[in-house]
C-alpha cells in the first residue's frame, strides 16, 4: 500500500509556529528570511488505527531560493547507495568484508588500513559510520569512489530526484577525476581476493544551469575575487529532495515498491542505528566524548548550554555545513511521549558576504537559529493531540555501550569533516 502525502505550501500553521518564537536570534533570521536564505519543511506524521503513517508536508521559502549549498548531506545518499550496490556484486560481499583501495588515475589515492577500524582494516561499514556519526570527509569521498559518479546520480534519477546532481568529492579534484573512481579488491579473512572492482569513469553530461552568484566576494587559490562565488557547477541537492530521501529511508512502505531502496533488513537497521547512535557510544571509530557530544550533529537540539538530548529520544539525520550554510534533515522519535516528525531546514549565515574565508556565523546565529526552529516544531509536537498514538518500535535500536579499552580517542582536530 503506497501512504497518501499532503503538501501544504508555505503553511499558515507553520508560519503561526514560526510567528511565536520570541528568541532574538530566531527572529534576527526569521524577519529577514530572503538575507539568510531560510528554507523549512515540517512533516508532521499521524498514523492510523493499524499504525500506518500518513505524512502532511508544511513548507516555508522552499519556492524561493533556488540553490543551497548541500554540503555534507550528500553522504547520506552515497552510503545508502553504496549499500543497494553492494548487493549487485557478485562472491558474497558485504558491508564488513575487508577492502583495499587502489589508484589509477593522477590525484588519487590508495587505502590499505583504517587505523580506528578493528585489525585496522577497511570496511564499507566502516566508511559509513564515520560518514554518519561525525561527517568524516575522506570517508565519503570513498563511498563516492565505490558507487561511481555515473550510478550514483543515475540512481537518484530513477528514484525521482531530477534535480539532484552529485559531481564532487570534497577534495580539490578538477571534472575528470571527480569522472574517475578507484579500483577496489575487496578481500577474506586469509587476504585472498574475494572480488575485484575495476576503476570506472563516468560518461553523464551533466546540465549546469546558470544560478546567481552567491555573497559579494570570495577568496579563490588565497586571492580574494571581488565578486560572489559561482556555484552553478557544485553539488546540488535541494531541500525536498533531501527530506523525501530520509522519508524514503525512515519509511520505505510510503513509496511505491520501484521507488524504494533495494536494501534488506539488516542494511536499514545499520543505518538507522548509525544516523541516530552518540558518537560517544560507538566503539569503531571511537570518539572523544567531550568534543563529539551527543547533539553535535543533531543541529535542531544542539544548545552550546544544553549538549545532551533529552531522554528517551533519537534523532535519525543527516546534517551539513560548508560556505555559511547550515543544513539538517531529521526524523525525530521521542519514545518515551511517543512522539514523532520530520524536520528539514537549511539557513545561510555569512555576515560580511565573503566566502571561502573560513569565517561563517555558525556559533553567532545559525545554530542558535536551527536550535530555536527545532525547539518550537517540538514543543508543538509534544503538545499536539492524535488520535492513535504511534507505536515506534521499529526504530528501537540496541545501541553499543563504549568499551573503555585503551585506545586513544580522536578529537575533533583529528577528523576532517
Amino acid at each position: 500500500m503506497i501512504i497518501p502525502q499532503v503538501h501544504a505550501q508555505n503553511s499558515p500553521l507553520l508560519a503561526e509556529l514560526l510567528a511565536g518564537n520570541t528568541h532574538p536570534r530566531f527572529r534576527q533570521v526569521m524577519d529577514n528570511p530572503g538575507k539568510y536564505r531560510v528554507q523549512i519543511i515540517y512533516t508532521r506524521i499521524d498514523r492510523d488505527q493499524d499504525n500506518v503513517p500518513h505524512f502532511t508536508h508544511h513548507t516555508f521559502q522552499t519556492d524561493v531560493h533556488p540553490y543551497f549549498n548541500p554540503a555534507s548531506t550528500v553522504k547520506l545518499p552515497a552510503a545508502i547507495l553504496a549499500l543497494e550496490k553492494l548487493h549487485g556484486l557478485p562472491g558474497g560481499v558485504t558491508r564488513d568484508t575487508w577492502l583495499q583501495i587502489d589508484s589509477a588515475f593522477r590525484g588519487q589515492r590508495p587505502l590499505t588500513e583504517e587505523p580506528g577500524a578493528p585489525g585496522r582494516k577497511p570496511t564499507l561499514a566502516h566508511l559509513i559510520r564515520q560518514a554518519m556519526l561525525v561527517s568524516e570527509n575522506e570517508a565519503y569521498n570513498r563511498l563516492y569512489q565505490f558507487t561511481g559518479q555515473e550510478y550514483l546520480n543515475k540512481r537518484l534519477w530513477q528514484l525521482g530526484h531530477n534535480q539532484v546532481r552529485i559531481t564532487r568529492r570534497f577534495e580539490p579534484n578538477d571534472e575528470e577525476q571527480n569522472r574517475r573512481s578507484n579500483p577496489f579488491r575487496f578481500l577474506r579473512a586469509d587476504s585472498s581476493l574475494l572480488y575485484a572492482q575495476p576503476p570506472e569513469t563516468s560518461t553523464i553530461s551533466f546540465e549546469y544551469p546558470q544560478l546567481p552568484l552567491i555573497g559579494n566576494a570570495h577568496y579563490s587559490n588565497n586571492t580574494l575575487i571581488p565578486e560572489g562565488m559561482d556555484f552553478s557547477r557544485a553539488n546540488n541537492l535541494p531541500l525536498s529532495d533531501l527530506q523525501q530521501i530520509l522519508q524514503r529511508l525512515m519509511f520505505p512502505m510510503s513509496f511505491s515498491p520501484e521507488q524504494r531502496y533495494h536494501l534488506d533488513d539488516e542494511d536499514y537497521r545499520f543505518l538507522y542505528q548509525y544516523l541516530s547512535q552518540s558518537p560517544g557510544e560507538t566503539n569503531y571509530p571511537k570518539y572523544d566524548e567531550k568534543d563529539f557530544y551527543p547533539s553535535y550533529a543533531k543541529f535542531f537540539f544542539r544548545d552550546s548550554t544544553v549538549l545532551q538530548q533529552p531522554p528517551g529520544l533519537r534523532i535519525f539525520n543527516k546534517v551539513g555545513w560548508a560556505y555559511g550554510f547550515l543544513t539538517d534533515a531529521s526524523y525525530v522519535a521521542d519514545f518515551d511521549h511517543r512522539v514523532e516528525y520530520m524536520l528539514a531546514a537549511t539557513v545561510y549565515v555569512n555576515e560580511d558576504e565573503v566566502l571561502n574565508d573560513g569565517k561563517y556565523d555558525y556559533n553567532e546565529l545559525g545554530y542558535p537559529f536551527l536550535y530555536e526552529l527545532g525547539q518550537t516544531i517540538y514543543r508543538h509536537e509534544l503538545s499536539r493531540k492524535r488520535t492513535y498514538p504511534p507505536d515506534l518500535s521499529a526504530f528501537k535500536i540496541d545501541y553499543e555501550q563504549r568499551v573503555n579499552d585503551g585506545r586513544p580517542a580522536l578529537k575533533e582536530s583529528e577528523v576532517d569533516n
